[in-house]
């Protein structure tokens, strides 16, 4: 494949906020698409940038969160409550490729920044919008309410656990997906056509459309999926997690009965391969407590590293737990970390080489550190015309950027 960016020459205009508009944006600009982000000023600009670890310091305009999907961009602060702000956003919007909104239901149309509006002054515009609950449903969008309400939370834990959430806004990103993958439809209709277009997920299609196997169980037979902890509710033992000496942990991924047969081996205990209860996967399914009560002495006997090296010699898939910071810290992470300064962040494009370049990028902007540039080099407005939108408070200065 050709070296050079796939999206190089495409510019985006960010109005979204938090993480799934975000996302999607840190994801077009690593394609080399130019992203345009603009923030309220009023309100401090996105507010994932104040929404900080207690470890990290204060003095600064950027968490980690904030870092985690603004990469590579390049930011404004425009009150949108004054027309001129509006002004710049139509002027903005005539030079875009694209538009990424999170508006709640109505906003966007009392700020004049909604796709009718938009799409009105450039037919070539995609006008890429996320929403909670579709386009007019006024219920707030939060990831937290969004996964108990899709029927994640109630498969998640343990069994005699309390629903829980995970620990990732796991609907939003997986929403920024199925945006990311309208927009990039709509950039192939409009090669063909010419044409911009609307496009429009939502977080709780997006949930349930992510149901997968747990979703179609429901439908197949009419059963409520129940939690299982790490455990599958149609493979024993797959994704069962196992504690062996010193505290250390594996998880198991038994597929076949052929694999459960040699797993019973290298742990010392062929009898149980030709057990009824667990000779065949349909019947561990049943028995998994009474397979778990027999397995889990036997390995907490052993040592992790001298299991998995035996697991693997024998072609039963198991491998180790490792918390946050290991997994960070393996060769497999090398190719998604970035660094620049104090600002950290992880790539959004996970494709292998060969399948697309991605683009070096920026840091995660302070608030409107990009405003005199995009005035002057994008828009082409004079020293004065600057000066007259930062006085009156409708753009935040670069220099006003509180870090």
């Amino acid at each position: 494949m050709s070296n050079e960016l796939p999206l190089r020459g495409l510019r985006v205009l960010e109005l979204a906020g938090v993480l799934a508009g975000p996302a999607a944006g840190m994801f077009l600009a690593e394609l080399g698409a130019d992203v345009i982000k603009v923030e309220n000023p009023t309100t401090g600009g996105d507010v994932t940038r104040g929404w900080r670890l207690p470890a990290e310091p204060r003095d600064t305009g950027v968490s980690a969160y904030f870092c985690a999907a603004n990469w590579g961009k390049r930011s404004i602060a425009i009150d949108l409550r004054d027309p001129a702000g509006r002004g710049l956003i139509h002027s903005l919007a005539q030079l875009s490729d694209i538009v990424l909104a999170s508006y709640r239901p109505g906003q966007a149309e009392s700020l004049a920044v909604d796709a009718e509006s938009l799409m009105r002054l450039n037919d070539r515009l995609i006008y890429a919008e996320v929403t909670a609950y579709g386009r007019g449903d006024p219920r707030p969008g939060y990831d937290a309410l969004l996964q108990a309400g899709t029927g994640f939370m109630s498969i998640n834990g343990e069994a005699d656990s309390l629903p829980l959430k995970m620990p990732v806004a796991l609907m939003d990103l997986l929403a920024s997906h199925q945006l990311k993958e309208g927009i990039l439809l709509a950039l192939l209709e409009r090669a063909r056509t010419g044409r911009g277009a609307h496009v429009t997920t939502s977080l709780v299609r997006s949930g349930l459309s992510s149901l997968a196997n747990q979703g179609t169980g429901w439908l197949a037979t009419g059963q409520v999926p129940v939690p299982l902890g790490s455990g599958h509710p149609s493979i024993v033992p797959y994704g069962d997690v196992w504690e062996c000496v010193a505290g250390e942990f594996v998880v198991l991924a038994v597929g076949t009965d052929r694999q459960f047969s040699r797993l019973c081996s290298t742990v010392n205990a062929p009898e149980l391969a030709t057990d009824p209860r667990f000779e065949q996967n349909a019947e561990r399914v049943v028995h998994r407590d009474a397979l778990r009560a027999e397995l889990a002495p036997r390995i907490a006997r052993l040592h992790r590293d001298t299991l998995l090296e035996s697991l693997a010699s024998a072609g039963v898939p198991a491998g180790p737990v490792w918390n946050v910071g290991e997994a960070l810290s393996r060769p497999d992470a090398d190719p998604l970390l970035l660094r620049s300064g104090n600002r950290v962040g992880l790539r959004t494009v996970a494709l292998d080489d060969g399948i697309a370049t991605v683009a070096d990028l920026r840091p995660p902007p302070d608030l409107s550190a990009d405003a005199d540039s995009i005035l002057e080099v994008d828009l082409g407005l004079s020293t004065r015309e600057r000066s007259e939108l930062y006085d009156r408070g409708t753009v935040l200065p670069p220099d006003d950027s509180r870090g």
